[in-house]
């Protein structure tokens, strides 16, 4: 079954609330260790969520007023952010993600149906609707929740976004078969993340 826009808004609350959880009463140590991304510690993990909160902002802004607002004024200003966030200490940097989602969750609950239609451009250049948003931020917040290594496995996302994100990335990767297996851990392996599978072919990291 196709995913739908209500579908994605709904993905988007819960793997919010879920990440958000997952990442409170992180202290220094904690924000230090290593997150399950390679090369990133849980804080530049935390950075990147917060500042893609922001960037999904101004595309829900453009969708909202016309005006064209891309999500990040160039490559180097987006890891920039990341590495300025990676230096904020932990309540600081909690703050943040808690501030940018809700920010963001206001924002999009501000639209009418007539903004949701109109189009943006996203930041590998793609021009979609508005109604993409949600998507775009479900599928951070869920898998990020997982890669912060606080216990959320990708066995603990609704099996309907799993179903979702499994045909978006076999279809960004042009895949046409899937290995067997359990949902969750198929999901695991299409995003190049840990998983279970045995003999399946080993795919970089996604998302």
């Amino acid at each position: 079954m196709a995913r739908t826009s209500a579908d994605a808004r709904r993905w988007t609350r819960e793997g919010t609330a879920l990440l958000l959880d997952a990442a409170g009463g992180l202290t220094e140590p904690e924000y230090d260790a290593p997150s399950l991304l390679p090369g990133w510690t849980r804080r530049h993990l935390a950075a990147h969520v917060a500042a893609n909160a922001e960037a999904l902002g101004n595309l829900v802004h453009w969708a909202a007023t016309g005006e064209a607002t891309p999500m990040y004024a160039s490559p180097e200003e987006r890891a920039a952010g990341i590495e300025r966030g990676s230096g904020m200490g932990a309540a600081e940097l909690t703050a943040w993600m808690n501030r940018s989602a809700a920010t963001l969750q206001t924002s999009m609950d501000g639209l009418t149906e007539r903004q949701w239609r109109a189009e943006v451009v996203t930041a590998q250049g793609r021009t979609v609707p508005a109604t993409e948003v949600p998507w775009l931020r479900a599928r951070e917040v869920f898998v990020h929740a997982v890669d912060l290594d606080r216990g959320v496995s990708f066995a603990d996302l609704p099996d309907d976004f799993l179903e979702a994100l499994a045909a978006d990335i076999s279809a960004k990767r042009r895949l046409d078969a899937l290995p067997d297996g359990p949902l969750p851990e198929v999901a695991a392996w299409l995003a190049g993340r840990p998983h279970t599978l045995g003999g399946a072919p080993l795919l970089g990291p996604w998302l």
